[in-house]
C-alpha cells in the first residue's frame, strides 16, 4: 500500500436521510414534481467529499433490503422508525445509477447493515495501515475509531467533524473507543430502538464505565451500586446484555477488502449527464461536468412544448412501473403526473442550442438601422424585449443595450454606449416602441426591465406578459429563471451568461467590458426565447384555468412594484446613528452583567460556549438537548423556554436581539443608501413564496421586529417626503377574517358581526363566561389560539408557547373546535381535498401543491396536513393585499395625486403622503383595501398618520 493512500467509506442511507430531510422545509422539487431532495443533497456531499479530501479509494455502503442478524435477534430494533417517506425510497435506485456513473463501488451484504460492511472494511484496512475515514453523521461509528481510522461526520452548520480516538473520547467522557458500544448498551439508542437500561442516561452511563470499564465487569460487581440505581441494573440484567450486543458493530462481515476494486476512477460522464439533465441538476452539470462537453445527442425542435419524459429510458423504469400499480386517486398521487407527454427516451438528454437553428438575429448599430427597426417593431401586436445592463440590482444597473422579438427565431440588439448622454439619445429614439400602449409587452421578470428604462425616463406602457410569473402560477414551487423554463418547455439549452463574462469571482468581466458583436447572440436569443416561452405559457395558463390569478392579480402588480421600489424610502440616518450608539452603549452594560452572572467571560457570541457556561457550568437543567455533533442546543426558542431558570438566560436573549438589530438594521441601512436617488430601494420578490406573499430583499424590510421597543427604534428611522406625512394602513385580523369565510363557521362570523373583539369574543365562548368578563390573561390565551390554529399548532407547541401544562392547552384546543366546530370540519376538509387533489387553493384558486400529503411518514405528512390548512388563508390574504394595490395604485395615478406607495410589510401598506392628500388618500386606501374581495365577513382596515413609521403604525 502507497503511504498516501487515503480510503473513504461512506453510510449511504445516513447520508441520504440526513440530505432529504435538511430540504424538508423547502424540497426541490423538478418540473415533474419529482422530489429530487435526497438525491441532490447526496451529490452535494459527495462532490464535496471528492473535491476537499480527494481520497484515492472510495467506497458506498447501503443496507440491504431484507432484514439483517438484529432484526433476526430483536423484532423490535428499528421498529418505532417512521416508514421511509416515499421520496427516500424512490431515490434511492437513481442514487445507485449516480454512484455507478461516478464508478464508485456499492458495498452491500444482505443480512448485513452498511455499519457492519464499513466495520469490517475500516478494522481491515486500519490493520493494514491504510489511513480509513468512515463518513457518516451517526455516533455510534465512534466505536470503530483507531490509530488509522477515523470519523468524518457532517456538521449540521456545514463542512466536517474529522474524529480520532481522543476526539470520540472527549465526545463521550470515556477511556477508549470500545467503551462507545458500552455506553449504547447502558442509556440505549433510541433513533435504533435499542432499550438500554431504563433510567440510565448519558450522565450515568459515563459515571458507570469510568468505575466500571465495561457492561460485563458492571454486571460482576453491582453490589458496589446502591439504591436505585442498583435495582435498575439489576433488575434489568439481560436487557443491557442485549443492548450492547445490538449496538456493536461487526467487524467479521463475509466480505474481502479489494483496495484495487475501491481504486477512485474518473466518473462516466456521459451517464452522469445523462442522469443529471433528466433531473434536471443543471448547475451540477456545470459545476461537475466539464464545461466543454458538448449535449449527448441532438434532434428536438426548440419550439416543441412537451417535457421531458422523466420515466422514460433505463433509469426510472423501476419507479414507474412501482406507482403505475397503485391506482389511488390520479390527482392525489405523487408520481402519477411523471410520464410526461410520452416523449420518446432519446429526447431526454438532447437540448438543442442556438447554432442547430435557423435564427434571424440582427446587431442594429447605427441610427439608418435603428430607423428601419422602430418603423417595423411599431406595427406589431406582440413584443418581446429585455435589457442587458451594468448589473443586477435594477436601481444601480446601466443600459448597456436592448433587445426585442417580434417573432419566433427573430431577434433585434440595440448597444447603447456607456455615455449617458449619447446612451439617452439612442433610448429616446427607441421610446415609441416602449411606450406603445397598443402592444403587448412580453418580459423574463420584466419588472427588473422597466426599472431600469425607467431610471432612463422611459415609462413602459401596454398589456404585459412576465414568463416569470406565468410560471410562478402554474407551478410556485419550482425554479422560474429562463435558463431552466427553455430546457424544461423548449428543450432547449441558452447561452449561459457565464460563457461570455466569465464564472463568479474578481476576474468575472462586465456586459459592458464586451463587444457588442459578442453579445448580440445572447440578447436576441434572451428576448426570442422569453417569446417563445409565452407561446407555451398562455396555453398552459387556459389549460390550468389559472388565467384570472396571472392577468388580473400577478401582472396588474408589476407597475405597482416598480412604482414602490423606484419611489424608494427616505432614511433619518441621523436618528440611526443616535440609536446605534445608545444600542452599543447599551450592548456593553449587557455584556458586563452577562460575565457577572455567569462569573465568567466567555464569547457570548458562540453557541458552544454559552451551552457550556449554562449547562455544564451553571447546570441550569439535568439534561441539556444536544445536536447530533453533541453540542448544547442554545437556540432562542430553547432559551425562551428557560428564561426564568436563571437571570442570565434573559440577558443573553436580550443581548442576542439588540446585536442582530444593530448589525440587520440599524448600522446596515444607511450604507444601502442609494447615491443617487438619496433612499434605500428595497426590490420585491413576486414569484419566490409558494404561498402567493410578495417578499423583499436587498434589503429585507418584512422581518422588521415590532413588538418590542427595541425594534420600534428602526421604524422610527423611516420617514416621508419634505411637506408630506407618513401614512400607514392595514388589515384587522385577515386571516382570522379568511378563516371564518373558508370554514363557514356561523359562531365566527357572528363574533365579527357583532363588532366584538375577536379574541375577547373567543374567550368567553371558550370558558363559558360573558365577554365582560373576560380577563386580559384569558384574551392572550385565545388571540394565541385563534392564530396558532391557524398554522397547525400542536398541544404541546400551544403549552409551549402559553407556558401552560398539556392538559390545559389541551382544554383550550378542545374548547376553541367546541366553540367553532366548523373550523375543526374545514381543517379536516382541507386536508381531504389535499389527499384527494394533490393541492389546496386560495379563493382566487392560486394552487399550493403539497406532493407530501399522503406519504407514509407522519413527520413529513404531517407538515403536508398544515400547510392545507394554512396555505388557502395565508395565500388568500396574499391575494387580496395584492388587488387593494392594484386599485390604489391606479386611483392614485389616475387622480394624479402626488402621493407616493413606498412600502409593503405582508398585510400593511405604507405611503409619503402630502398634507392637501391626506383626507382623498385615507379614503381611497381604506375603500380600496375593504373592498378587494367580498367575504362573509367584512374586510377591515385600521390606519394612522405620523411623522414617521413608527408613529403612523
Amino acid at each position: 500500500m502507497n503511504s498516501t493512500d487515503k480510503l473513504f467509506l461512506l453510510d449511504a442511507y445516513a447520508l441520504i436521510y440526513r440530505a432529504y430531510y435538511a430540504f424538508i422545509k423547502n424540497p426541490r422539487i423538478n418540473s415533474k414534481g419529482f422530489n429530487t431532495s435526497a438525491i441532490l443533497g447526496f451529490v452535494n456531499t459527495l462532490e464535496e467529499v471528492l473535491k476537499k479530501e480527494n481520497p484515492s479509494h472510495i467506497g458506498v455502503a447501503f443496507d440491504p433490503s431484507g432484514p439483517t442478524f438484529r432484526h433476526e435477534a430483536y423484532e423490535q430494533y428499528k421498529a418505532q422508525r417512521e416508514e421511509t417517506p416515499e421520496a427516500i425510497r424512490l431515490s434511492v435506485p437513481v442514487i445507485k445509477d449516480i454512484i455507478r456513473a461516478y464508478r464508485i463501488p456499492i458495498l452491500e451484504v444482505s443480512g448485513y447493515e452498511a455499519d457492519d460492511v464499513i466495520g469490517t472494511l475500516a478494522t481491515e484496512a486500519g490493520k493494514q495501515g491504510i489511513t480509513t475515514y468512515m463518513m457518516t453523521p451517526d455516533k455510534d461509528y465512534g466505536q470503530l475509531v483507531s490509530d488509522n481510522v477515523f470519523m468524518y461526520r457532517p456538521k449540521h452548520t456545514g463542512g466536517f467533524e474529522v474524529m480520532g480516538i481522543e476526539e470520540v473520547k472527549a465526545k463521550f467522557n470515556i477511556q477508549s473507543t470500545a467503551q462507545v458500544i458500552d455506553m449504547l448498551g447502558l442509556m440505549g439508542d433510541s433513533s435504533d430502538n435499542i432499550p438500554g437500561c431504563p433510567g440510565v442516561g448519558e450522565k450515568t452511563a459515563q459515571k458507570l464505565i469510568a468505575e466500571f470499564d465495561s457492561i460485563e465487569n458492571l454486571l460482576e460487581h453491582t453490589d458496589r451500586l446502591k439504591g436505585a440505581l442498583k435495582t435498575k441494573v439489576e433488575t434489568n440484567r439481560e436487557m443491557i446484555i442485549f443492548s450492547k450486543f445490538l449496538a456493536t458493530i461487526k467487524i467479521d462481515v463475509p466480505i474481502t477488502l479489494d483496495m484495487n476494486a475501491l481504486v477512485r476512477e474518473e466518473p462516466d460522464e456521459e451517464k452522469l449527464r445523462k442522469i443529471f439533465e433528466e433531473l434536471e441538476f443543471r448547475t451540477l452539470i456545470d459545476r461537475v461536468l466539464k464545461k466543454n462537453s458538448t449535449p449527448l445527442s441532438s434532434s428536438t425542435s426548440s419550439s416543441s412544448p412537451s417535457t421531458p419524459d422523466l420515466f422514460a429510458g433505463t433509469l426510472f423504469a423501476q419507479q414507474k412501473s412501482e406507482t403505475t400499480e397503485n391506482k389511488g386517486p390520479v390527482q392525489g398521487d405523487l408520481f402519477a403526473n411523471f410520464a410526461g407527454d410520452g416523449a420518446d427516451s432519446s429526447k431526454n438528454s438532447n437540448l438543442t442550442r442556438l447554432e442547430m437553428l435557423d435564427v434571424d438575429y440582427q446587431l442594429i448599430d447605427t441610427e439608418g438601422k435603428r430607423r428601419k427597426l422602430i418603423q417595423k417593431l411599431l406595427t406589431t401586436e406582440i413584443l418581446s424585449i429585455d435589457t442587458e445592463t451594468t448589473g443586477t440590482e435594477p436601481m444601480e444597473a446601466e443600459l448597456v443595450g436592448m433587445s426585442f422579438s417580434d417573432a419566433e427565431n427573430k431577434g433585434y440588439y440595440v448597444p447603447v454606449p456607456p455615455n449617458r448622454e449619447e446612451a439617452l439619445k439612442i433610448i429616446n429614439e427607441l421610446r415609441p416602441l416602449y411606450e406603445n400602449e397598443k402592444s403587448l409587452k412580453v418580459g423574463q421578470n420584466i419588472k427588473y426591465d422597466m426599472i431600469v428604462l425607467q431610471n432612463y425616463g422611459v415609462q413602459v406602457r401596454g398589456a404585459l406578459f412576465d414568463t416569470m410569473l406565468a410560471h410562478y402560477v402554474l407551478q410556485p414551487e419550482l425554479r422560474h429563471n429562463m435558463d431552466y423554463l427553455a430546457e424544461i418547455y423548449l428543450h432547449y439549452q441558452t447561452i449561459h451568461i457565464d460563457e461570455l463574462i466569465g464564472a463568479k469571482g474578481k476576474n468575472q468581466k462586465n456586459m459592458r467590458d464586451l463587444p457588442a458583436e459578442d453579445v448580440y447572440r445572447y440578447a436576441c436569443e434572451d428576448a426570442d426565447i422569453t417569446l417563445k416561452l409565452k407561446n407555451v405559457l398562455e396555453k398552459e395558463l387556459k389549460e390550468q384555468g389559472a388565467e384570472h390569478l396571472f392577468y388580473e392579480i400577478e401582472m396588474p402588480l408589476v407597475p405597482v412594484l416598480v412604482n414602490i421600489e423606484t419611489n424608494g424610502m427616505r432614511l433619518d440616518t441621523e436618528a440611526l446613528k443616535q440609536s446605534s450608539e445608545h444600542f452599543t452603549v447599551r450592548l456593553q452594560e449587557i455584556e458586563k452583567n452577562i460575565y457577572e452572572l455567569a462569573g465568567e467571560t466567555f464569547n457570548i457570541g458562540s453557541p458552544k460556549q454559552v451551552g457550556e457556561v449554562l449547562f455544564d457550568k451553571l447546570k441550569i437543567v439535568e439534561k441539556a438537548k444536544k445536536t447530533k455533533t453533541g453540542q448544547y442546543v442554545t437556540s432562542e426558542e430553547v432559551l425562551e423556554s428557560l428564561r426564568g431558570k436563571h437571570a442570565v438566560i434573559g440577558k443573553i436573549l436580550e443581548y442576542r436581539g439588540l446585536k442582530k438589530l444593530l448589525s440587520t438594521y440599524i448600522d446596515a441601512l444607511p450604507q444601502l443608501i442609494n447615491s443617487r436617488t438619496g433612499r434605500i430601494h428595497t426590490s420585491f420578490n413576486q414569484a419566490v413564496t409558494s404561498t402567493g406573499r410578495l417578499s423583499s430583499s436587498n434589503p429585507n424590510l418584512q422581518n422588521i421586529p415590532i413588538r418590542d421597543e427595541d425594534g420600534k427604534e428602526i421604524r422610527k428611522a423611516f420617514i416621508p417626503d419634505d411637506g408630506c406625512e407618513f401614512f400607514s394602513a392595514d388589515y384587522s385580523q385577515i386571516e382570522l377574517r379568511i378563516m371564518a369565510h373558508l370554514s363557514e363557521d356561523k359562531n365566527m362570523i357572528d363574533a365579527f358581526l357583532s363588532g366584538h373583539d375577536i379574541h375577547a369574543a373567543t374567550a368567553a365562548k371558550i370558558y363559558k363566561i360573558d365577554i365582560e368578563e373576560v380577563t386580559s390573561d384569558m384574551r392572550r390565551k385565545a388571540k394565541t389560539a385563534n392564530f396558532g390554529i391557524i398554522y397547525g399548532i400542536s398541544v404541546f407547541g400551544l403549552a409551549e408557547r402559553l407556558n401552560v401544562s398539556r392538559q390545559e392547552a389541551k382544554e383550550l384546543i378542545d374548547g376553541y373546535f367546541e366553540t367553532y366546530p366548523q373550523v375543526k370540519e374545514y381543517m379536516d376538509k382541507s386536508i381531504q381535498v389535499a389527499r384527494e387533489n394533490g393541492y389546496v387553493e386560495t379563493i382566487f384558486h392560486r394552487k399550493r401543491f403539497l406532493p407530501d400529503i399522503n406519504s407514509r411518514n407522519a413527520v413529513v405528512r404531517g407538515y403536508a396536513e398544515r400547510n392545507a390548512i394554512n396555505a388557502p388563508i395565508q395565500g388568500s390574504a396574499a391575494d387580496i393585499i395584492k388587488v387593494a394595490m392594484a386599485h390604489i395604485y391606479q386611483r392614485i395615478t389616475s387622480n394624479k395625486l402626488k402621493a407616493k406607495m413606498i412600502l409593503q410589510v405582508h398585510d400593511e401598506l405604507n405611503f409619503s403622503v402630502p398634507a392637501s392628500e391626506k383626507e382623498l388618500v385615507q379614503q381611497i386606501v381604506i375603500e380600496e383595501m375593504e373592498h378587494a374581495y367580498r367575504m362573509h365577513v367584512p374586510l377591515k382596515a385600521d390606519c394612522g398618520w405620523g411623522n414617521n413609521w413608527l408613529e403612523a403604525h
